[in-house]
């Protein structure tokens, strides 16, 4: 789920000043809050019907040109615009990457502002590092660049941007049932709640009957998991958190949306695991414009660290499978 670095090298997006960070996260945190207040989750929204048709297969925004995910905060703000534009695709590219792909952004179509965040480190600083053998302090910048929509677009080559096929129904549940197995986490069925023991490392959840809809168990465990790559073994968050702080609902946010990115990875329609959380998730917001960046980063990592085992898993059992073949 990397952004896509191709085409963020235009001095167009560069914002070297801090004042400008500030700037981006005033504004990209105004949009998401004003979204929750009219009762909105942005990491659950795309999916239904759009502009007249049966709706999109979930999925992660990409690139159409390089085909790579979008990650963090741009997930939300892309997501939101394929609900306010009616769009039915997920791809996006530049004004430029259309222009090379052959065709062009049509006219009047407006972009929608992503951002990149990265690090970079001063010649002064090198310089400094040379002389005294010191580890060099690095400076943090984003970029903010234009995308459009594939659907925005006309005359693109054949194929570009073309959505992956739907996951057939029939695959999504083993699917899922492979993640869970290659997470290595231990998930235990009974009782009447689901949750995550950060203390014992295990994932407790009702039996399957227990839900409406047998995909729901999978949904609620997706969301159990993304608690557990916090352990201090996996991606090393702070889990200790007490019921109703501010830093349980950080966690809480960011456990929503990277079970959102997660389902929508595996071909399943996200849906909001704990909407009763909502008043304290913009109370969060609001008094930190950089906590949405903050839980969306974490939710890249945590759904990016659960794709990675299935794809090792994957990778194992077919190198496996081909010694056996020989």
């Amino acid at each position: 789920m990397r952004q896509d670095t191709q085409h963020y090298r235009s001095r167009q997006g560069s914002v070297p000043g801090s004042d400008s960070r500030v700037q981006i996260y005033d504004e990209v945190t105004a949009k998401i809050i004003a979204q929750l207040e009219a009762g909105r989750f942005p990491w659950v929204q795309p999916w239904g019907p759009v502009a007249g048709s049966e709706g999109i297969a979930p999925g992660l925004p990409r690139n159409a040109v390089t085909g790579r995910n979008y990650s963090g905060v741009n997930v939300l703000l892309l997501w939101s615009a394929v609900i306010e534009g009616g769009y039915p695709s997920q791809g996006w590219l530049t004004y430029r990457q259309a222009a090379e792909a052959g065709g062009n952004v049509r006219k009047g179509e407006r972009g929608v502002t992503v951002v990149y965040a990265d690090r970079f480190t001063p010649e002064a600083e090198k310089e400094r590092v040379r002389e005294s053998g010191e580890e060099a302090r690095s400076v943090p910048f984003l970029k903010r660049f234009t995308v459009f929509n594939s659907a925005q677009c006309e005359g693109l080559r054949e194929g570009l941007g073309a959505d992956p096929a739907p996951l057939p129904h029939c695959r999504i549940a083993p699917l899922a049932e492979e993640v869970i197995e290659a997470s290595g986490v231990e998930v235990r069925v009974g009782g009447q709640k689901a949750f995550y023991h950060p203390g014992s490392d295990y994932v407790q959840v009702p039996p399957q009957l227990a839900f409406h809809e047998a995909i729901n168990w999978y949904r609620t465990v997706m969301h159990e998991l993304c608690h557990a790559s916090g352990h201090k073994s996996r991606l090393g968050r702070n889990l200790a958190n007490v019921f109703g702080s501010k830093d349980y609902a950080r966690e809480e946010l960011l456990a929503e949306m990277g079970s959102a990115f997660l389902c929508a990875a595996l071909g399943i329609v996200p849906t909001v695991r704990h909407a009763d959380y909502l008043a304290a998730w913009l109370d969060v917001c609001r008094e930190d414009n950089r906590a949405i960046f903050r839980a969306a980063s974490g939710a890249s990592k945590a759904a990016d660290w659960l794709l990675t085992r299935h794809g090792e898993a994957l990778a194992a059992a077919q190198s496996q499978e081909g010694r056996i073949a020989a």
